[in-house]
């Protein structure tokens, strides 16, 4: 291998994180062709995991790594959200039983790519694509061991669950999520709560909120959020909620 080739490898070797994804995209962009990738792979210094996507040889990946290259390498706006951003703020006693699900937000025509829907990672991937709240308000970033992500702040998160609610997260579930969130920031409520389109979540927030009866409540103008014109059933043979027109299961009215 020639010296130039050598410092090219050095340079990808000292760029990628331990455990992270490097992308055909990516290589090219740090001067790596498709021919000097054969080379290296065949060297013993990267391997395939799919089409267009590579690892250190030998290397433990995780979905981690996989997002950070989808982030910072394809720069597509696709982040772990609701109950995975929430875990990931440090509320680990929300895991639940079992393999691991990962929730992913991004806009409406954000398309995941290929090789990370076909990896076996060790987690359920659960892909939403939505625009019910705007794209970049909200996010926060989250440091690993080898890296940092862009992800849902708790403010944004909790609004996420709810809109997969009651399909994928259990409502009784969102409410005691609910209940620890006592330092949200009101200021980035209030601006989430105006532009949100989801007069289900906006609702169920309130509900939430009047119920759990943190301090932060106060400080949002309720009077500024679009909670929409007639009935929202959640569930069958639920409770009415009159105030805020919505049908809830029983077992969270009785918390």
């Amino acid at each position: 291998m020639s010296l130039y080739n050598q410092s090219k490898l050095k340079n990808l070797l000292q760029k990628l994180p331990d455990g992270a994804v490097a992308t055909s995209v990516w290589l090219e962009h740090i001067g790596i062709s498709k021919q000097l990738r054969l080379r290296y792979q065949k060297s013993g210094w990267l391997e395939s995991i799919a089409q267009s996507a590579f690892k250190k040889f030998g290397d433990s990946i995780s979905w981690q790594g996989g997002i950070l290259a989808i982030q910072t390498q394809l720069k597509l706006s696709i982040y772990p959200a609701a109950l995975t951003a929430i875990i990931l703020h440090g509320n680990a006693h929300y895991i639940r039983m079992g393999k691991e699900s990962l929730y992913l937000f991004a806009t409406p025509r954000t398309l995941l790519p290929q090789w990370f829907k076909t990896y076996q990672w060790e987690a359920d991937i659960r892909y939403h694509r939505t625009a019910f709240l705007p794209d970049s308000l909200g996010l926060s970033e989250h440091e690993t061991k080898n890296c940092t992500l862009k992800i849902s702040s708790l403010e944004r998160a909790i609004l996420e669950c709810l809109y997969l609610a009651p399909n994928e997260i259990d409502l009784v579930e969102c409410y005691q999520i609910f209940e620890g969130l006592t330092m949200l920031r009101p200021q980035l409520l209030q601006q989430l709560l105006e532009q949100c389109t989801s007069i289900k979540v906006v609702r169920l927030f309130l509900y939430m909120a009047e119920k759990a009866n943190h301090a932060w409540m106060k400080h949002l103008d309720k009077t500024k959020f679009d909670i929409g014109k007639g009935e929202r059933s959640m569930v069958k043979n639920g409770v009415y909620i009159a105030s805020y027109k919505i049908t809830i299961p029983k077992e969270l009215v009785d918390l």
